[in-house]
């Protein structure tokens, strides 16, 4: 099999698997490199120490796979509704969450699922190959090389758009120690003179075009920053719990996307938008089996409730009040703080007990120092 027939097979197989869209780029050194050092240099990147301890990883897919030759790059569809802005604006007690994770699944184990499908075939093919399969967690610079195998452009959010699906959808990559043959790069941006993706970034995120200090970023925030969030970023953050969707939510390119046929995506009634209320009664195990196996997993309770006090707080109401008290005296010091806040955001005197109750147990210095500056609000 030469290499034009090897490369169409891997692709008909790749599409036949549930990958919408497919290419492929020799394994070099990206071009972005240097500025992914820059971006890490400049703090960026937060709490996410990861990257840093292991940028020298990210200068050649070598790292990911020795002796790799080609990248075949791999995008697939998740948008499957469109949210009723409207009803999740004006729920109380709600929560959004961003569409990648509504459904029922986590997206690393339904594409993790079919790279493995996707390199036992690639190997019935020559088992000589040598083959691995990666999405998010390989230290590869996967915007970069989606690039420089045709998928898209790099936008000013800095995500891959693609003319026909917009940028609704996940990248993988198949490392393969073969030479293939390769796409056209996208050499032209297409987001022109249009910056609705900056403009409505919340917090304002973006340093500049292509350039997100993830600090400020929600989805940052909710998932990877596991410390307080910032007080000042807190009402920025909305009702938002897991992700952001805004700057996606704007783009022009993003109006005719194609939807996801995977049924693993398909939105849960309870996740668009979540009640937020009834996660307070979870405990650790019960919160585990609820979302176990799904992106909500990921910043686990601790994370999620402290998001969801903040969506609470940020949306003050009576019914809040009885969970918000659950959470300031949950055992999780992050939980507490959050909820210490929140409480303070509803201004209501009646809040007060139980915030003066808190602070002569509490022993956290952080959540005493939320605990007083709820006291003075609703002092006042």
């Amino acid at each position: 099999m030469n290499q034009a027939q090897l490369t169409q097979s891997i692709k008909s197989e790749s599409n036949r698997l549930g990958f919408d869209l497919v290419g492929v780029c020799p394994a070099v050194a990206p071009n972005g490199f240097g500025q992914f050092l820059q971006w890490l240099e400049a703090g960026y990147a937060g709490e996410m120490l990861y990257l840093e301890e292991r940028k020298e990883a990210y200068r050649h897919p070598e790292s990911v796979l020795p002796g790799v030759t080609s990248l075949v790059m791999l995008g697939m569809h998740y948008q499957t509704q469109v949210p009723a802005e409207s009803e999740l604006e004006s729920k109380p007690g709600t929560g959004r969450i961003a569409r990648y994770a509504w459904g029922a699944g986590d997206y690393h184990d339904v594409i993790h699922a079919k790279l493995k499908k996707l390199k036992k075939f690639v190997q019935s093919l020559d088992e000589s190959l040598v083959v691995r399969g990666v999405v998010d967690t390989a230290p590869l610079l996967e915007r970069e090389f989606a690039e420089l195998a045709g998928i898209g452009w790099r936008a000013k959010n800095t995500l891959v758009i693609n003319k026909h699906s917009g940028s609704w959808f996940f990248l993988a990559a198949l490392l393969v120690n073969s030479e293939l043959e390769y796409d056209d790069p996208i050499q032209t941006d297409h987001c022109g003179t249009c910056t609705a993706c900056l403009d409505a970034c919340p917090t304002d995120a973006f340093v500049q075009p292509h350039v997100l200090d993830a600090t400020k970023c929600i989805s940052y925030l909710t998932i990877e920053h596991r410390s307080p969030i910032p007080v000042e970023l807190r009402p920025m953050m909305e009702n938002w719990i897991l992700g952001c969707d805004v700057c996606q939510e704007v783009c022009p390119w993003n109006r005719k996307s194609p939807l996801s046929q995977q049924p693993e995506f398909a939105p849960l009634e309870e996740h668009n938008p979540i009640e937020l209320r009834s996660l307070f009664d979870l405990d650790d195990d019960q919160f585990r089996a609820r979302f176990r196996k799904t992106p909500l997993w990921r910043p686990k309770r601790r994370g999620i409730l402290r998001n969801a006090a903040i969506a609470l707080g940020n949306f003050p109401s009576s019914d809040n009040v009885a969970s918000l008290c659950k959470g300031l005296n949950d055992g999780e010091s992050l939980i507490r703080g959050a909820s210490a806040w929140a409480l303070g955001q509803h201004q209501d005197s009646a809040v007060r007990p139980s915030l003066q109750a808190r602070l002569e147990l509490e022993t956290d210095e952080q959540v005493r120092g939320e605990i007083r500056s709820s006291l003075e609000v609703t002092s006042s």
